[in-house]
């Protein structure tokens, strides 16, 4: 049996149906809903936010759980290594959305965009708003894979010198240069733009902080759209009041929704947006497009051939 606890949309239901109309498929909206036939499925299509120890211990059958988004910090890995339960994501389908809001956010900054739209509502014409270029400009990417290798792309287009991060220093597609942890200092000194992409691990949690903080250039946007656990809110607050980084363009926080009290939301140098950087009309396509590929080998006893299998370890 393949089991969805994830809401799809109806036209995916029916197109997983008649793709795969040998298959018992049953879908549902919510691991609530789900649980009574959690014991008997052989595949569990999820989020990857609603399994715990207990529901794997009741997956008698379970042997297989594609997670429809890339974010994994919320699954029990433990319990599904002791069950050598096979683990996928959709990794890679966040790309075109998240580099896409990267660079808008760039030029919104640059362009002074929320300044311009306040002029226009108080009905002020003010050439003198300093604007600046992004062309030219060099960009740090924290994490180089499919999301960051896609935002260096896109700012080669803008003739931008691109520094990737990752934890070997191996080479990435479109970074002029990539660096590891011993060297990370020359991305966070030469960097007019800081991108982080990294993801929620043991290894990675509040991985930027108040060292990092003193190394930034004082004018240089942070923007954030791996995991908010992945900065320490708290130093990076003080730095923002302090202006030893000129502005933050947060997405992710390390609570959320980011609570109504935060200074998060009234520092002049800081963009919030809710959490929005890899939203899509065509997500849930891209997504159950990698699963039904995987199911095809997976049906053949290819596993070893199926794409984005998640090592327990690493976690991600």
């Amino acid at each position: 049996m393949i089991l969805s606890s994830a809401r799809l949309r109806d036209e995916i239901k029916e197109g997983l149906k008649k793709r795969f109309s040998d298959q018992d498929l049953r879908f549902y909206n919510n691991m609530k809903e789900a649980a009574d036939d959690l014991k008997e499925a052989e595949i569990l299509i999820t989020y990857g936010e609603d399994l715990t120890d207990e529901l794997v211990a009741k997956a008698h059958s379970l042997k297989w759980i594609m997670v429809i988004s890339a974010g994994l910090d919320k699954m029990p890995f433990r319990a599904l290594e002791e069950r050598n339960i096979l683990i996928t994501n959709a990794r890679g389908i966040h790309k075109t959305p998240m580099a896409e809001y990267t660079i808008s956010m760039m030029l919104q900054i640059s362009r002074k965009a929320s300044q311009l739209l306040a002029n226009q509502k108080q009905h002020i014409w003010d050439r003198r708003v300093p604007m600046t270029e992004i062309s030219g400009k060099t960009i740090g990417i924290l994490g180089t894979g499919a999301i960051g290798c896609e935002i260096a792309r896109l700012a080669k287009a803008f003739n931008m010198r691109t520094i990737g991060f990752n934890r070997s220093g191996h080479d990435a597609d479109h970074c002029d240069l990539v660096v590891d942890k011993k060297s990370i200092h020359t991305l966070y000194k030469e960097s007019d733009f800081i991108v982080n992409v990294l993801p929620s691990t043991p290894l990675t949690k509040g991985f930027i902080g108040a060292e990092a903080f003193t190394l930034i250039k004082r004018d240089a946007v942070l923007i954030n759209i791996g995991r908010g656990t992945t900065i320490n809110e708290k130093e990076l607050i003080q730095a923002l009041k302090e202006k030893r980084i000129g502005h933050a363009v947060l997405d992710v926080f390390e609570r959320e929704p980011l609570p109504e009290e935060s200074p998060l939301w009234d520092l002049e140098n800081v963009t919030v947006t809710p959490h929005i950087s890899g939203i899509s009309p065509q997500y849930q396509e891209r997504a159950i497009e990698i699963f039904c590929n995987n199911l095809i080998l997976y049906r053949k006893d290819k596993q070893d051939e199926m794409i984005n299998i998640i090592p327990y370890k690493r976690g991600y």
